[in-house]
């Protein structure tokens, strides 16, 4: 019989025998093989993975383990994180979350910041024989060009995380990140909404999310035609420095009118909390207060409305993308993906909104 009319039946069993020989499947390459359109395949992908035999992916599809039967994981993927504090372990566990049903293998390193130990870590995965990398580069001590140079002697896919990348070099790798320009722009907007005309912000200006925020709360001061307020970078040392720019900064809200905050991160806005009370300063009464980060947001003496990242989505689609650039890696160029997800705001008392 000719392999133009073979039944649905027939080609889904192609379809399930390649993924137990091979664990990945490409449309083009399945409708090459048996002389169909590509639209027939994806029907037939999309059949599969509603009976729960397999998982659609750009370009094809990827194999599931059965419930039951437990299977060892056909991709290998390396992760690169800064830390393994903070903010991007809820990326990571976002990614293992999905790692399971897309057949995946997580081997996480951190870099500590530190350029040479980024490249050694990904020397590391590509040794053990990772089939991709998500990377959370380090951008301080090197221009965008040369982290574009360096990427692509990498012989795996590469997905960049929670990094925007302006290089047009950088723009040929498929990334996933927070917006965090966005995410300021959301928690302007809202204390622009509970009536306060100077919003005033704190800045702990150490990490790659603080321009980012730094730009998103100027676009949005100045969309909203809000009043100058107070503008302070927070720093780095130790408690003796942070109590004392805190303490300048309540003063200065004091002395120029500013009736709210948007503070970063939630481990100042915290600290700072507890400097009001000290000083007679009501919050959120005399002084509005969204953190920008969710950590520990929750815990504060007032428990503090706070700029939530979209975490553990992020994690998971960062990985999706990856996985699906590894099984369309046979299909030739296709265009890259840049993927940015929106912050929420979570609602608590430091804002004077109900929560």
């Amino acid at each position: 019989m000719s392999t133009q009319h073979l039944l649905p039946r027939a080609r889904h069993e192609h379809l399930l025998r390649q993924l137990e020989l091979h664990g990945s499947v490409s449309a083009a390459h399945v409708a090459h093989e048996l002389g169909v359109a590509q639209v027939t395949i994806r029907r037939d992908i999309l059949e599969l993975e509603k009976a729960g035999l397999l998982a659609r992916v750009h370009g094809g599809a990827i194999g599931v383990a059965a419930p039951a039967t437990p299977q060892s994981a056909r991709t290998d993927i390396g992760v690169v994180v800064p830390s393994s504090v903070g903010h991007f372990p809820v990326i990571v566990k976002g990614m293992e979350a999905a790692s399971h049903a897309l057949r995946a293998r997580l081997i996480l390193a951190t870099s500590q910041y530190r350029l040479d130990l980024e490249r050694r870590q990904v020397e590391r995965l590509v040794e053990v024989g990772v089939d991709g990398i998500v990377l959370a580069p380090t951008l301080r001590g090197r221009s965008e060009a040369e982290l574009a140079a360096w990427v692509r002697t990498i012989p795996v896919p590469v997905v960049f995380l929670e990094r925007r990348l302006e290089s047009m070099a950088l723009a040929a790798f498929d990334s996933a990140r927070t917006d965090h320009a966005g995410g300021a722009v959301l928690a302007v907007e809202h204390l622009a909404a509970l009536g306060h005309r100077r919003v005033g912000l704190a800045l702990f200006d150490r990490t790659p999310t603080a321009p980012l925020i730094r730009e998103g709360h100027a676009r949005a001061v100045a969309a909203l035609a809000l009043d100058p307020a107070v503008e302070v970078t927070l720093p780095k040392g130790d408690e003796d420095d942070l109590d004392a720019a805190l303490a300048d900064l309540l003063a200065q809200c004091r002395s120029t009118g500013t009736t709210a905050l948007l503070v970063h991160t939630d481990v100042h806005a915290a600290r700072l909390v507890e400097m009001a009370a000290d000083v007679g300063i009501d919050i959120p009464r005399d002084l509005a207060v969204i953190a920008y980060d969710d950590d520990t947001a929750a815990l504060a003496m007032v428990p503090l409305t706070a700029v939530t990242a979209p975490g553990r989505d992020l994690g998971q689609q960062a990985l999706r993308v990856l996985i699906e650039r590894i099984v369309a890696a046979g299909d030739g160029p296709s265009a890259p993906r840049h993927l940015t997800m929106l912050p929420g705001l979570t609602v608590r008392r430091s804002c004077g909104a109900a929560g």
